[in-house]
């Protein structure tokens, strides 16, 4: 017999929300030639933070400081604001399970938009809260359509991400700004930023403003994806909160090294930004070429638009499959017709063009 499930997770279906990469590859018996599924920046990290992670990793025999206090202050500075103002954690996907933790009841009402990131909606569920879905308007997350339906519903929490994903759109800050300021006193906004370092601009929210969670990483333009580290800024009261949740050993001392070393290369992250635009625009390239369509992205990949439905754009995604090219592709109508992909050196988009021309064909 085998142990009885908690009542909430007893009553979930089996769920993986996204299938790596590596699970694919052993699928079909063999590597990927491209991958550009899954939003990680191929160009990689900074040296500096490679060197890093490589001294630390000879005294991985050691716990990581639990507090985070280095990579803290660093982040404050970089951010500025206060040391206590900052959680690091596992990534935005472990800071994520924290605040619903946190915040989140059985039953409690949580808004988010329909199609948009599912892990947080995983966390959601996993913790019995009701999820209140706001469709995307033109291809883009309403900020003031979730936060209304946030406020009406009497919700806990509302999340919206920008620049967003899976679509690759970005709200102006006044747009943020104003949405921040509609929130009701006893609500909580996490605002995901994952991509923040490659928006044009960014929204003004004081630190302090209980109402606010911005969620950043070390995955996206610092390339260190596998690391699993991001950090949060919020109120202090709310940040000291996590400590009575989180996995206090839960950041690893070689990714605390390595993302520390990145914040110290900003011009690393100056190559790299300039390296994702010039990515981005091949990538619309090769989509005309097809007859096929790129949205506008203030991310590190492109929603090209193959102009059919969700059916059309998943045969694609399994054709460039088939031919070694990994993508993925939005999970909710009408933003399926359209496949992501991943910003990538040059012979990885080689490949995808080539791949892209026999799928369409």
């Amino acid at each position: 017999m085998t142990p009885r499930l908690a009542p909430i997770p007893a009553s979930l279906p089996d769920s993986v929300p996204f299938v790596g990469p590596e699970t694919l590859e052993r699928r079909r018996g063999a590597p990927f030639r491209a991958r550009l599924g899954a939003n990680e920046n191929g160009f990689g990290p900074s040296p500096q933070a490679i060197a890093a992670m490589r001294a630390a990793a000879a005294e991985v025999w050691k716990y990581g400081d639990p507090t985070n206090h280095d990579l803290k202050q660093a982040l404050a500075r970089h951010c500025g604001c206060a040391a206590e103002n900052i959680v690091v954690g596992e990534g935005i996907d472990g800071l994520l399970g924290l605040a619903v933790r946190l915040l989140v009841d059985a039953g409690d009402a949580v808004v988010t938009s329909g199609g948009g990131y599912p892990t947080f909606d995983f966390h959601v569920t996993g913790f019995g809260g009701q999820l209140l879905r706001v469709p995307y308007r033109d291809d883009m997350q309403d900020p003031a359509a979730l936060v209304a339906r946030a406020a009406s519903a009497g919700a806990r929490m509302v999340y919206l991400c920008n620049p967003d994903n899976p679509m690759g759109g970005w709200h102006p800050p006044e747009v943020i700004e104003a949405a921040v300021a509609a929130l009701p006193a006893d609500m909580l906004m996490i605002l995901d930023e994952a991509y923040v370092e490659f928006a044009p601009a960014l929204p003004r929210i004081d630190p302090a403003d209980p109402r606010v969670l911005r969620m950043r990483t070390f995955s996206k333009a610092y390339g260190m994806a596998g690391a699993r580290i991001g950090y949060a800024i919020g109120a202090p009261s709310l940040v000291a909160a996590f400590d009575r949740v989180r996995n206090h050993f839960g950041v690893n001392s070689v990714a605390q090294a390595g993302a520390l070393a990145a914040l110290g290369d900003p011009a690393h992250l100056d190559a790299t930004r300039a390296q994702v635009a010039a990515a981005r625009a091949r990538i619309a390239e090769i989509a005309a070429a097809n007859g096929l369509a790129a949205l506008p992205s203030a991310t590190n990949f492109v929603a090209v638009d193959c102009g059919g439905d969700g059916d059309f754009a998943r045969r694609i995604v399994e054709g460039l499959a088939a031919r070694g090219v990994f993508v993925r592709m939005p999970w909710v109508a009408p933003q399926n017709r359209c496949i992501r992909v991943s910003c990538g050196p040059d012979g990885e988009l080689d490949a995808f063009a080539e791949a892209l021309a026999c799928a369409l064909g």
